[in-house]
């Protein structure tokens, strides 16, 4: 399978096994992947990842978070920007998702951080994606 936006890939297979209740699931791997499920990780939405390499293929190992009563931890996840439509923010007008409540993740020119660290830090980006 050849899929353009690997990330919302990514971001549709999470979505779906975290509907479906999945407690583990696997996907093509790469860096860019590898840094957004640390983030997530970190956030609290996923309980653990693994960038496994095995002859040449990188795949990603993503096992998910539920809850004591098997509510997922994602709500929703969402690209925002697409390579069709690239969204951009400014230091000053980065997103806050849910009132605070949610994550938008950001490509900065300091590498891959929340919406919360990018302000504190000072600096702008690309919106990825926001979680919830």
């Amino acid at each position: 399978m050849n899929t353009t936006d690997t990330v919302a890939d990514m971001l549709t297979r999470i979505r779906n096994a975290s509907r479906a209740r999945h407690p583990k699931l696997e996907m093509p791997g790469s860096r860019l992947k590898a840094e957004i499920a640390k983030i997530l990780k970190e956030e609290g939405y996923i309980s653990s990842f693994k960038l496994a390499e095995e002859s040449r293929k990188k795949t990603l190992r993503i096992t998910l978070k539920y809850g004591p009563d098997g509510k997922p931890a994602i709500s929703d996840v969402v690209r925002v920007s697409r390579p069709g439509r690239r969204v951009y923010a400014s230091r000053t007008e980065i997103p806050r998702v849910l009132g605070g409540l949610g994550n938008a993740v950001l490509t900065t020119p300091r590498g891959l951080m929340t919406d919360k660290k990018a302000r504190k830090a000072g600096v702008g980006g690309e919106v990825l994606l926001e979680i919830w």
